[in-house]
């Protein structure tokens, strides 16, 4: 109730704009702060210092960590949570968080919380209930908490709702791949239509051991006597993919409002777009027409054209049909441009991220583009004739660029794209830490 009243003062309050006033689809949103974490780096620079020297965080997995897929391979973060058995997104997600309060400046006491939100993905929800109706209590860690507690997909966005005080719209897609990239386009919508000014907004994955047994059904999971070789996207001796763990948050902002703060601003999101590939639960549209629709819709909102796009975070599961349908729907929209544009595909070092894949990928195209570098493809040797793009294999880039797209491709049909923009002002800009340490 409380909330509520503050909501209605802000309201009502004289001189306060309606909501038909600030509901602009034109307002600018910029990033102003980012923490992430993965299996390569317990914070953003570290994992963006690993993965663009192509270091990779895959290894083999054994126990319970991995039941009943059995001995799998997989890329783990090793991470102590505040209480025994709390579902590892939580944990991930607050540690992404506060680094990314940290990198924003931004003290919360000085900001109005009502005007703040938390969009975070869902997520695989606590599933000990049922370890418990097969009688297998003994596989219940001690003292953890009640799975009632965090049963729900949107657990993760609740507790840091609740951690922060944010009292702004709450969100939580549970999209499959593309969730972290749709809930960065809610939050983004969420400022644009008025409804808060800043929000908190990423995703984190943890391996669960019942998912990581449905995808090992599938026959989607890569195995390799090297780990670290297991994941080859775009490479013709590709086998699929490898679990990944890890986090990336962001805080978004309203741009006046963080020029008035003062704020550090890495990038702009410049527009977004959310289709179906109406085809299949799992398998692709090899035709790739939902996937250039999405791109030229991503490109048109964001009023970029094909060639000013530098560099393209591919999806790149690493599975047969995947990478296939990605390349020839990033060349039917790009057109011509497609022969210039720079792609690669960094879960062939971190691993697929599931709910997390998204934001944690955006979170490394954010760096890419303030650092003028773009990562590597890993164990790209061999390429696909099929996959003819510049993939940039093995070895990093550097390349001044000034627009980036992230793509995510998701089981159950769901398509995203975001495109961003550098941020250039020198006065609220980012120094790229490249050339910081050159000089």
């Amino acid at each position: 109730m409380a909330c509520l009243w503050q909501y209605i003062q802000w309201a009502f309050a004289p001189g306060a704009r309606t909501l038909a006033s600030i509901a602009r689809q034109d307002e600018r949103v910029v990033i102003s702060g980012i923490g992430m974490i993965a299996s390569v780096g317990r914070d953003r620079e570290s994992v963006w210092r690993a993965v663009r020297g192509g270091e990779s965080g895959i290894r083999l997995l054994t126990g319970a960590e991995c039941k009943p897929a059995g001995p799998m391979l997989g890329a783990p973060v090793d991470l102590v949570a505040d209480r025994p058995g709390r579902l590892k997104p939580i944990p991930l997600c607050v540690h992404a968080a506060e680094e990314a309060f940290r990198d924003a400046r931004l003290e919360l006491d000085q900001v109005d919380r009502a005007r703040f939100g938390a969009v975070i993905s869902g997520h695989v929800g606590d599933t000990d209930y049922v370890v418990e109706s097969l009688g297998r209590t003994d596989l219940i860690v001690p003292g953890k908490p009640p799975w009632w507690t965090q049963w729900l997909p949107n657990s993760a966005c609740s507790f840091v709702a609740n951690r922060y005080r944010l009292h702004g719209p709450r969100i939580a897609h549970s999209t499959a791949c593309s969730s972290g990239l749709i809930d960065i386009l809610a939050a983004t919508r969420a400022i644009q239509d008025g409804q808060c000014e800043r929000a908190l907004t990423g995703s984190a994955e943890g391996i669960h051991p019942l998912f990581a047994a449905g995808f090992d059904r599938m026959r989607v999971l890569a195995h390799d006597d090297n780990p670290t070789e297991a994941c080859r996207p775009f490479d013709r001796d590709r086998r699929g993919f490898v679990m990944g763990e890890g986090a990336a948050m962001f805080i978004l902002e309203r741009l006046d409002c963080a020029l008035e703060r003062g704020a550090e601003i890495y990038a702009e999101i410049l527009g977004g777009a959310i289709l179906a590939d109406a085809h299949h639960v799992t398998g692709l549209d090899v035709d790739s027409d939902s996937l250039a629709q999405l791109i030229t819709i991503t490109l048109d909102r964001a009023g970029l054209t094909p060639p000013r796009i530098g560099y393209i975070s591919a999806h790149g599961t690493a599975t047969q049909q995947n990478d296939v349908m990605e390349t020839r729907g990033i060349r039917r929209a790009l057109g011509p441009a497609a022969e210039q544009v720079c792609v690669s595909a960094v879960k062939s070092m971190l691993g697929h991220l599931v709910n997390a894949s998204g934001s944690v990928e955006l979170a490394i195209t954010t760096l890419a583009l303030r650092d003028g570098f773009v990562p590597p493809t890993r164990n790209l040797t061999n390429p696909d004739p099929e996959c003819d793009l510049d993939f940039i294999p093995q070895v990093g880039r550097r390349l001044e660029f000034e627009h980036a797209l992230k793509l995510s491709l998701a089981f159950g049909g769901h398509l995203a794209a975001v495109a961003i923009g550098r941020w250039n002002d020198a006065r609220s800009g980012r120094v790229s830490l490249l050339d910081r340490h050159a000089a």
